[in-house]
């Protein structure tokens, strides 16, 4: 019993640990500049780590049944695929960023510059369709805490066993990835602006396609 419980605990630490690795804050941070709510940005990095859920249990179950032969061919090159994900999402945050531009309407007799804030305002309904699939493609990079997770058994040594445990893992990475959505988005939500926007948009983007690229190179 102790050792069902000390892999549970297991699990679930490395499951917060794992949602806070860098290319999967750097991924949710370009999709959570959009949200226009704190339950919004909760609903966005639940449904990210859903996604992930679900290649994470995939990803485990070819493990216990490939295990290291698996491990040396394909798995480990699932990393360039997030890499150029990464510079897609990054892309578009810059260009939502460096192509920002106003237009003017009048009221009354006083006119006003608007920005164009198309993306920022029908962005959250958007990005709900697709944010899921984004943690689909991050799951398919959890191999390492993963194969520990597996090597660290502690005799749970069944297929369902192991697969309870990912479930647990994920439950660790949903906790980690709804703390980091709120402390995200609320100063993205209270500062929310036109020029605030651009800046974070830039930043998200340009972080992106920097991480993007060192993991091209297996820099990271």
């Amino acid at each position: 019993m102790l050792g069902y419980v000390s892999f549970a605990l297991l699990a679930l630490v490395l499951g917060f640990k794992h949602s806070c690795d860098a290319d999967h804050l750097i991924a949710v941070s370009n999709i959570l500049r959009k949200s226009t709510s704190l339950k919004s940005s909760v609903r966005l990095g639940v449904s990210w780590a859903l996604g992930h859920m679900l290649t994470a249990t995939v990803v485990t179950t070819l493990l216990y049944a490939f295990r290291e032969s698996l491990l040396k061919s394909w798995l480990a090159n699932f990393g360039k695929v997030v890499g150029v994900m990464l510079i897609v999402l990054g892309a578009v945050s810059l260009k939502d960023a460096l192509f920002f531009h106003s237009h003017r309407h009048k009221h009354g007799e006083v006119a006003h510059s608007h920005g164009h804030l198309h993306a920022k305002e029908q962005g959250s309904a958007h990005a709900h369709k697709h944010i899921f699939g984004i943690g689909i493609i991050h799951g398919l990079a959890s191999n390492d805490e993963l194969l520990l997770l597996f090597t660290a058994s502690l005799g749970v040594t069944t297929l369902g066993g192991i697969i309870l445990g990912t479930g647990i893992f994920s439950l660790g990475v949903v906790l980690g990835m709804v703390a980091f959505s709120l402390l995200f988005s609320y100063p993205v939500i209270r500062l929310r602006g036109d020029f605030f926007y651009r800046i974070i948009s830039f930043a998200a983007g340009s972080a992106g396609i920097f991480y993007g690229v060192l993991m091209l190179l297996s820099v990271v």
